[in-house]
């Protein structure tokens, strides 16, 4: 999960994401209507050394300097990221997950109950909780994975962001050179079959991404000050008012 920073308060960086952010939060709330009583924000926190970001159900969201330092993304490209973090939240994938664990909570306290006089129980146990593991949360987080990724470059193109720049993972996939440094791709991951998936999908986006419609963008604060943040719990991370 994402670690403790201090908010950025370089304005050219705040109103870059704001900008971004705000494009695709206004493609967003036509996804999702009900969201629009969301209280969307994002902050930008200042960790040259995390590349990752966030959004999480009820619209608040962040990004790391480390993320934009480090990987350097175009606009079409931080697009991409910030389209794929407000789809899982869209999508509702928090909540399906924090459900999945309680089941596997549950299932496997009642395991380790019946099987608790057993010279096996550990050994049972510890077989139980790998097949939740194997047959619940990863399939479920490849899933959501996909899922995002679907609706994630479908809100960039309508917000204006070329669909070609999905090719962002490859990139950050690079940029790791297989060192495990970047905290996004750790639980995103980014296999070759993943890229020819999105790759596939922008033939269906382009119509989207050359629409000459206006692009409408949802209005985002500037937030100047430095404060404390921890995320995603959102203990400290206040909303723009």
């Amino acid at each position: 999960m994402a670690k403790a920073g201090k908010i950025d308060s370089e304005p050219g960086t705040v109103a870059r994401v704001h900008e971004i952010t705000g494009r695709l939060i206004a493609q967003a709330i036509k996804y999702r209507p009900e969201t629009q009583n969301w209280e969307w924000s994002v902050k930008v926190i200042d960790d040259p050394k995390t590349v990752n970001a966030w959004c999480m159900a009820g619209g608040k969201m962040a990004i790391y300097t480390g993320l934009m330092q480090q990987i350097k993304p175009t606009d079409d490209e931080l697009a991409q990221v910030m389209g794929h973090e407000i789809s899982h939240a869209l999508a509702k994938h928090s909540a399906e997950k924090m459900s999945r664990a309680m089941a596997m909570q549950v299932g496997l306290s009642a395991l380790a109950v019946t099987q608790q006089n057993s010279k096996y129980a550990g050994l049972t146990l510890t077989g139980a909780q790998t097949a939740a593991l194997v047959a619940l949360e990863l399939p479920n987080s490849r899933t959501a994975e996909s899922e995002a990724d679907r609706i994630g470059i479908e809100l960039a193109a309508k917000a204006g962001y070329d669909p070609h720049a999905a090719t962002l993972w490859e990139k950050m996939a690079k940029a790791d050179g297989g060192k495990s440094r970047i905290d996004f791709l750790s639980t995103h991951p980014a296999p070759v079959k993943r890229m020819e998936t999105l790759a596939g999908l922008v033939p269906q986006m382009m119509p989207f991404y050359e629409d000459k419609s206006p692009r409408p963008t949802y209005p985002l604060r500037q937030t100047l000050n430095l404060r404390h943040v921890t995320s995603p719990a959102f203990a400290s991370i206040a909303s723009d008012r």
